[in-house]
């Protein structure tokens, strides 16, 4: 097996995640945050020029099922049993570069899921569990 054409797979893989943890800071959590401040009027803006943010705001629940389980197989292809980088030296400092940049999108998706995940699904809550 080719073993840059594995770690170009996984890099795939990283990115489609990463993408789809965006997703889901977009719908969820920077409308919040959005509001939070006071600009109410750059929400509505922001939906007016890319609608979009609609939609996946109605599906959010698929939205974040769906990025949780990839994120979920991005960490599992990263630590995964078996993993390793080849012997010769070229290969060998391609294969480290590509890891260390997959670790890096990896947490990067993370922070931005479990960003998203609060905002959408626990931020209202905890709120109102503070003002009682």
């Amino acid at each position: 097996m080719d073993t840059r054409s594995h770690n170009l797979e996984d890099s795939g893989v990283m990115l489609m995640t990463l993408t789809l943890t965006s997703s889901t800071l977009l719908c969820c959590a920077l409308p919040i945050a959005l509001v939070t401040l006071g600009m109410g009027a750059t929400v509505v803006s922001l939906v007016a020029a890319v609608p979009f943010i609609i939609t996946l705001s109605e599906y959010k629940i698929i939205v974040f099922s769906v990025s949780g389980l990839l994120t979920s197989f991005s960490a599992w292809l990263m630590y995964r049993p078996g993993r390793f980088c080849p012997a010769d030296p070229e290969l060998a400092a391609a294969c480290n570069r590509f890891q260390i940049w997959n670790r890096r999108i990896l947490l990067f998706s993370s922070m931005l899921w479990l960003t998203g995940f609060f905002a959408a699904f626990l931020a209202l809550p905890v709120m109102l569990l503070l003002e009682d």
